[in-house]
């Protein structure tokens, strides 16, 4: 018997819809896949969420909470300056490009692109994201600054900013194909100028697909 909506609990059901969405996209993820993913009837679903643009973008959020926000955090609270950059971008370039969810690139980039990504619900919570991602990468900037690891005439919320934007075409590129030493070299030279001219090279450090 399909359970009706007083006997699910609606956080593992958006859990159960996140690998749709991420793998198909929204468009293509259809409401009989979303029945079959959770087990749950249609009236149940619909009762709980109200639409299926609301059961995804709830998804899109728990996304966000589970696979973006961590890495965004230890951006912020790292303290190492450029080689917390290195190590987001490697840990980024790992996790696109090898292990389970290879090549299925980021769902929030992804949505970027897609027609869903002019959706005013769906453009809020992305445009909080990137905010979000900024930050954290202005963060590990100004750490870079105090310990002298920038040129002098980096302005730290543009640099953040072509940052951001690097990630995703990291997110764009690794869907695409793209090998993961082309993208580390992409880093490298967008934090090449960055660095002063006394600090270190960019050492990629190891980092395993999540």
């Amino acid at each position: 018997m399909v359970p009706d909506v007083r006997h699910f609990d609606p956080d593992v059901a958006v859990a159960q819809v996140v690998p749709l969405l991420w793998r198909r996209g929204w468009s293509r993820t259809g409401m009989e896949e979303i029945v079959a993913a959770t087990g749950l009837s249609r009236s149940s679903l619909y009762a709980t969420f109200g639409s299926k643009d609301e059961l995804c973008l709830s998804a899109l959020r728990r996304y966000l909470a589970d696979h973006a926000d961590p890495a965004f955090r230890q951006l912020e609270t790292d303290g190492r300056g450029l080689p917390a950059v290195a190590a987001f971008f490697g840990q980024l370039i790992a996790v696109r490009c090898s292990g389970p969810r290879a090549r299925w690139g980021c769902l929030a980039t992804n949505l970027q692109v897609a027609a869903e990504g002019t959706n005013p619900g769906v453009r809020e919570v992305l445009g909080e994201h990137h905010q979000h991602l900024v930050t954290g990468l202005a963060a590990a900037l100004r750490a870079a600054e105090q310990g002298g690891q920038l040129r002098d005439d980096v302005v730290i919320d543009a640099s953040a900013e072509h940052l951001a934007l690097l990630a995703q075409g990291v997110n764009l590129r690794s869907r695409a194909g793209a090998d993961p030493s082309t993208l580390r070299s992409a880093v490298d030279a967008a934090l090449g100028v960055l660095r002063h001219p006394a600090s270190p090279a960019t050492t990629w450090p190891e980092a395993s697909p999540a």
